[in-house]
């Protein structure tokens, strides 16, 4: 397939939250208490909810960005590209990038959502409902057929989640962003009942758990003085505890219409992930009492888990061993993995030998099955393909440039990482 014919829907990109995105939705008694964007002195934006700042870490906003310019030092608004907090620039560069549509991960409330927890219960809630209405009703809903919507959970209640889910689900959104590990944020892990009522309401909605890399704050950093290169290294593979966790748990067993994402988390360790769960099975499912009904766990694993790249040639390599079904791609703009805006090539490399319609699959049609989305209700195929969007950004400037104001050395990008590192880890990236 020529790269210019490919359409391209991306499952894992992030959304830097605009300053006034409360205004409109969050009632109006509560707006002085909710969380506002501080400039600091230095220049950078952060946003600040009580004794909690959250920064606007570098490495979340570098489209377009010199690699110099990547660490963890905070930046402002002014730093980053218009595209990461403003919807108009942003299908500016999808265009400019050939991405048809993309589904946007929160950026400060944490993946979870779970700065929002207050003592006040009203108030919490209100801000999860105003978050989500704002990203359903003005960021999504500004250009149909171009995002995937996503709702954020009450993380600290099971049961007002599987209310905002049904809500979202009357909006047409059919995903959750989620942790990875509930029990790590002082929650019940998944294997215990008290999210039952969690999973009845997405399988009720046909909504997609939606599980990040990270999302629980628990970064693999072997060493507190390690250098950032190991963290990176393992950010992806964080994803595999959770995987196997969910895995076990008894709703896969008990929902067979259960759907989990794992976002972010690559796919070439899939093939061994799932002869592993094989084997443990053979091995021990005799004394641990695991049942899947006479289906191997391989088998079981296809039905509820979607996986999800970014590039990952290996993955692509072992696509059938994976599953063709079970895969779809992400952009991660405007994040330090992306492609953005060289998706279509880079893409066109890793596909290389691969057939049309199995292409399709991974590029969009996957994802299209999974969240339950049809961009062309709102565009024309034709008009859908990298090719044409290009065509519609011609003059839209995507060229690598300078955005800061200070480019820091590599010993003070290590030490802002050192210093930054605690900080996003207790904010649940």
């Amino acid at each position: 397939m020529d790269k210019d014919d490919m359409i391209l829907v991306s499952v894992d990109d992030h959304v830097i939250e605009p300053p006034d995105m409360f205004a409109n939705h969050l009632p109006r008694k509560y707006l002085a208490d909710a969380p506002q964007v501080v400039h600091l002195p230095n220049g950078a934006d952060v946003w600040k909810f009580r004794d909690t700042v959250v920064p606007n870490v570098a490495l979340n906003a570098v489209a377009g960005r010199p690699k110099e310019e990547y660490g963890l030092e905070p930046s402002g608004l002014d730093e980053v590209r218009p595209g990461c907090h403003n919807v108009h620039e942003r299908i500016k560069d999808m265009n400019a990038g050939g991405i048809l549509a993309s589904m946007n991960f929160p950026s400060f409330p944490g993946f979870a959502g779970r700065l929002f927890a207050t003592e006040d219960p009203d108030f919490s809630l209100a801000l999860v409902r105003a978050y989500n209405d704002w990203h359903i009703d003005e960021w999504c809903a500004a250009y149909p057929g171009r995002f995937i919507p996503m709702a954020l959970p009450v993380i600290w209640d099971a049961e007002l989640t599987a209310a905002e889910i049904r809500r979202c689900a009357a909006k047409g959104v059919h995903s959750l962003t989620f942790t990875e590990n509930p029990a790590a944020l002082g929650y019940p892990s998944f294997h215990n009942p008290y999210w039952n009522s969690l999973w009845q309401a997405l399988v009720e909605t046909d909504t997609v758990l939606s599980v990040h890399i990270g999302s629980s704050g628990q970064l693999s950093i072997p060493a507190a003085d390690s250098p950032p290169d190991v963290m990176i290294t393992l950010q992806p593979m964080n994803i595999v505890q959770a995987a196997a966790d969910l895995f076990w748990s008894k709703p896969v067993k008990d929902y067979p219409d259960l759907k989990i994402a794992l976002s972010e988390g690559g796919t070439g360790w899939i093939p061994y992930f799932l002869e592993r769960l094989d084997r443990t099975y053979e091995m021990h499912s005799t004394w641990t009492a695991q049942d899947f009904g006479g289906r191997l766990p391989s088998e079981v694993f296809r039905e509820h888990f979607l996986t999800c790249f970014i590039s990952d040639p290996v993955g692509v390599r072992l696509r059938h061993e994976i599953g063709i079904d079970n895969i779809a791609w992400e952009a991660d703009y405007p994040h330090s993995d992306s492609m953005w805006p060289g998706a279509p090539e880079q893409l066109g490399e890793v596909f290389t030998g691969v057939p049309d319609d199995e292409i399709d699959k991974m590029t969009h049609l996957n994802a299209m099955r999974w969240y339950s989305f049809d961009p062309f209700a709102h565009t024309p195929r034709e008009q859908c393909t990298v090719a044409a969007l290009r065509a519609a950004a011609v003059d839209h400037d995507v060229s690598v440039r300078s955005h800061s104001r200070t480019v820091l050395t590599a010993e003070e990008k290590l030490a802002a990482f050192h210093a930054q590192i605690s900080a996003v880890a207790g904010a649940g990236r």
